[in-house]
């Protein structure tokens, strides 16, 4: 099975897409305008302690107050609360814990109004980012995620993912840790560090203890609502999270992009170099690959589930529904119940990928054909399960009931990912009148002429719907020659599904859009040298 990362660096942000065997299963948009992620670490204010709900809203600069539950403090709150005060009064100087005395464990069923104040500043690591009207989930059980390990503050305990199933290789890695780990730092070690020698684990290691001395800096000179810690960015996330002997390739399309990935791959594992490569076509990357086409399929309301059916997704403010329906596959089996079960297998398998791929969290409930037989809606139950297995999210599945129904509840971190797949009209723009679509040609024609002649361009390439690509470069003599032997200059014409049929744009030879006059200035120029036609 192949795994590939395609990053498309836009104005707005990171498109990150994640293909296995050329399938989409993951798809997230990292936007510039967000300064807000999961594990980033902030210097909050508490703003309102609330003894009813046992919790406190806290000021981390967003427009909303961050929500803190007494549950979230984390056993070694008082610790965490003494270090970062003698931080800040600079009584503490350096950022190892070596020497630090730990200050005892938080009481397990206490209440918000005994450790909170107004005013108290609170060193916060977001663990849920801003969904809908809530603003983001803050937890003080502070942690720092590597490649292999999670380093745990103001603990020595040394965890081993459960999914480390083998008893020697756990002994062998709790003996690793052991002795590398530095004094007073707790390790959790991930299911990614199976097999990894020492000098592995070691450079992981070496990297958080460097961003733990990073967060002892910038707290000194912290002021409130300062990130003291940023987490990776999302690409640089997943590249850690999933990088492994299974990836093919990790392609960028910005030079920017593919130097920051090109040092984090160095420092993280220069063996897998050679996999990043930096996509410098004309073409943009997703439409190089056909991404753009899996998007518009994948994200809309109705899915085509591949080999029959087709689901139909809705959003609510409390839930998603899922609903499975049978389309035009409902007499291939023999009877009723063979049908159900052959088309909700089907079903089971997209809704699984549906999930991962828009991040669809909290309650979803799936609505499958009605099946009979307990033995059908177990096989349904374990198809969805053997798919969702590889997903980082944590979820829980509970049993079919007999009215067809799968619930699932699945970890939300973060919005779900929608994606808009219905468009403006090509031709109205959304205004509901339209100018003659046959004069786009002619729009065209004399852009073309403007560029060439009047400001004597070269090199130009024009992208348009693939209708009209067929229009000017199809024939024994196309459109496009025609244009070489009036103008001695020859035009690239190129596909772009993502344009309307009546768009059209021009790039120079630097790839830089050329700004066109307005449609209804080239008309009017059209009709003004048809007028001096007729005058000679």
């Amino acid at each position: 099975m192949s795994n590939e990362l395609v990053i498309n660096s836009t104005q707005e942000g990171e498109r990150i897409a994640l293909l296995q065997d050329k399938r989409l299963i993951e798809y997230h948009f990292d936007r510039n305008d967000t300064n807000y992620s999961v594990g980033d670490i902030f210097l909050g204010t508490v703003k309102k302690v609330m003894p009813g709900l046992n919790a406190a809203f806290i000021d981390i600069g967003y427009q909303k107050d961050a929500f803190l539950h007494y549950g979230d403090l984390g056993d070694n709150f008082p610790s965490l609360l003494k270090w970062s005060k003698g931080v800040q009064s600079q009584k503490i100087t350096v950022g190892a814990l070596k020497n630090f005395q730990f200050d005892g464990q938080l009481d397990k069923v206490g209440k918000a109004a005994d450790v909170f104040k107004k005013g108290q500043q609170l060193l916060v690591q977001i663990v849920k980012e801003p969904i809908s009207t809530k603003g983001p989930r803050l937890s003080m059980d502070i942690s720092m995620a590597g490649r292999y390990l999670v380093l745990v503050p103001f603990s020595n305990t040394i965890s081993v993912s459960k999914k480390i199933v083998s008893k020697t290789e756990r002994e062998r890695l709790k003996r690793l840790i052991a002795s590398i780990k530095p004094d007073n730092f707790g390790v959790i070690i991930r299911t990614v560090a199976e097999g990894r020698e020492v000098a592995e684990l070691d450079r992981d290691m070496q990297s958080m203890t460097a961003n733990w001395e990073q967060l002892f800096q910038a707290l000194r000179a912290g002021k409130p609502n300062d990130k003291v810690l940023g987490e990776l960015g999302r690409t640089s996330s997943m590249i850690r999270d999933m990088l492994n002997e299974s990836f093919d390739s990790i392609t960028v399309d910005s030079a920017p992009m593919y130097e920051e990935m090109r040092s984090y791959l160095q420092k993280i594992a220069p063996d897998r170099l050679g996999l990043l490569k930096l996509h410098t076509g004309k073409v943009k990357v997703f439409e190089h690959i056909g991404l753009e086409k899996q998007l518009k399929t994948l994200f809309g309301k109705t899915v085509t589930v591949p080999g029959g059916g087709y689901l139909v997704i809705e959003h609510t403010e409390a839930l998603h529904v899922i609903d499975v329906n049978s389309g035009n596959k409902s007499n291939q089996e023999s009877d009723q119940e063979a049908t159900a079960l052959m088309i909700n297998m089907l079903a089971a398998k997209e809704v699984a990928r549906q999930l991962r791929l828009r991040d669809m969290g909290g309650i979803i409930v799936v609505d499958f054909i009605d099946m009979k037989s307990a033995d059908s809606r177990k096989k349904v139950e374990d198809a969805v399960k053997d798919v969702m297995k590889n997903d980082k999210a944590r979820f829980t599945i509970l049993p079919i009931t007999k009215f067809g129904l799968l619930q699932i509840t699945r970890q939300r971190v973060r919005p779900a990912e929608n994606i808009v797949t219905g468009e403006v009209c090509p031709t109205c723009g959304g205004t509901g009148k339209i100018s003659a679509s046959i004069l786009v040609t002619d729009e065209i024609d004399n852009s073309i002429e403007d560029l060439l002649v009047t400001q004597n361009q070269s090199g130009i390439t024009l992208y348009v719907h693939p209708f009209l690509h067929a229009y000017y470069t199809k024939g024994l003599v196309s459109k496009q020659m025609k244009w070489y032997l009036k103008y001695y200059k020859w035009v690239k014409i190129m596909k772009d599904t993502s344009l309307g049929l009546t768009d059209y744009r021009i790039e120079d030879e630097r790839g830089e859009e050329i700004e066109l006059h307005s449609p209804a200035a080239a008309m009017s120029r059209l009709q003004d040298r048809e007028v001096e036609e007729i005058i000679d």
